[in-house]
């Protein structure tokens, strides 16, 4: 399946955006990302094996939430990274953006 990566996890991938990824469910599509990619797992996932709060997860068009979620065949994977924090000025008056 094709697996699309967020630009700040290119360093793990060599540069590439899109990857390949093997398994039935998201922790063994990221287990098999991390066979090929040593340390792209623990960016994504934390020591309770949850999906960090930064870290959003989408199989085919719909948000994952757990690790169990099934991956259909043909269903890309899609690991995205939420910004947040920041400041502009506008006209004087500080914006703050959070996104999570």
């Amino acid at each position: 399946m094709r697996v699309f990566v967020a630009s700040p996890l290119h360093s793990y991938t060599g540069g590439r955006g899109e990857v390949e990824g093997a398994g039935a469910t998201l922790a063994e599509v990221l287990a098999d990302l991390d066979r090929r990619y040593p340390g792209i797992r623990f960016r994504i996932i934390d020591e309770q094996d949850r999906i960090r709060h930064h870290m959003r997860l989408f199989v085919g068009e719909e948000p994952a939430s757990t690790l169990a979620q099934p991956i259909r065949p043909g269903q890309d994977v899609h690991i995205l990274q939420a910004l947040s924090g920041g400041a502009a000025s506008a006209g004087g008056q500080v914006l703050n953006y959070d996104i999570s």
